[in-house]
């Protein structure tokens, strides 16, 4: 895995070298937009609103939107003092709690947790703690200029820290409109209800669960390729074959390069040789002709 951060966990006392690894990863389909005429990438200019002209990096600043169409600007400078403030490399343990506490809704990202140089025994020591006490850690991590909330608990046998959405991050539920405020359902409905809940109750087993519509995309994109169903851009050279997978293109590489048993036997044919006398004469005749008789 790669190492995305490298810091420590403190709590009291207590400092343990870490590093953080991605726990999950985006499997999205990712689909460019092109030109339907000549199936070019579409460019994405940074363009002024105003004055239609396309700008170079040096020609753009930061600023806040405090009302409709005013700023306040925050100069690069401004905003590298803020960072380099708030850029402390520690996961900092603040509070301790029951992981039941914390709704679901509050959970963002989740980070697997690794021990970073000498830090192995002192990591053993927390994801112990933690495993023993069911209790999981509420920490402050700042991770890319922007300083989180985050939870660390235990799962399998590593330590994992998910960031959380600050409460001021998370809406109100009661702004929500349409939601009746009284139960007008009678016993006889719930309890079907429940009924019905509780036949389709099982076990959670992620591994039932797909995404078929990504299963569904990827199964259009291979069959528009094997019907060499595709689209190259202007300028662009076109591949010498169409491969659909990398064991198809090993396979007809060695196919390519096998020759059947006799050709391997078989010799190139000789070239004839002379007559018995022919080079003699051809030398006799280049004299004669060089000292101009016949």
């Amino acid at each position: 895995m790669h190492t995305m951060w490298k810091g420590s966990i403190s709590f009291g006392l207590v400092n343990i070298p870490i590093k953080l690894y991605a726990a999950t990863e985006d499997k999205d389909i990712k689909l460019r937009s092109l030109h339907k005429e000549c199936h070019a990438p579409i460019k994405y200019e940074k363009k002024c609103t105003s004055c239609e002209k396309t700008l170079a990096p040096d020609e753009i600043v930061k600023g806040y939107e405090y009302v409709k169409g005013k700023y306040v600007i925050l100069t690069d400078e401004e905003l590298k003092e803020l960072k380099q403030e708030h850029e402390e490399k520690a996961v900092e343990i603040v509070d301790f709690v029951q992981l039941k506490e914390i709704d679901p809704i509050y959970f963002n990202r989740s980070y697997y947790v690794g021990p970073g140089d000498n830090g192995s025994k002192a990591y053993t020591l927390l994801r112990e703690a933690l495993r023993t006490t069911e209790k999981i850690g509420i920490a402050t991590i700042t991770i890319r200029s922007k300083q989180q909330l985050a939870v660390l608990r235990v799962y399998e046998n590593c330590i994992l820290m998910e960031s959380i959405h600050y409460p001021d991050e998370v809406r109100s539920a009661a702004h929500v409109p349409g939601v009746p405020d009284q139960s007008n359902v009678n016993d006889k409905e719930l309890q079907t209800a429940i009924t019905l809940i509780d036949e389709l109750t099982t076990d959670f087993q992620p591994e039932q669960y797909e995404d078929t519509y990504r299963k569904a995309i990827m199964q259009k994109i291979n069959d528009k390729l094997e019907n060499k169903e595709t689209a190259v851009t202007p300028g662009t050279a076109a591949p010498r074959e169409d491969v659909i997978d990398l064991v198809s293109a090993l396979q007809a590489s060695i196919d390519r390069t096998k020759r059947p048993k006799q050709d391997k036997a078989a010799s190139p044919p000789a070239t004839p040789a002379a007559p018995k006398g022919a080079g003699e004469k051809k030398r006799k005749t280049t004299r004669k002709k060089a000292s101009g008789t016949s």
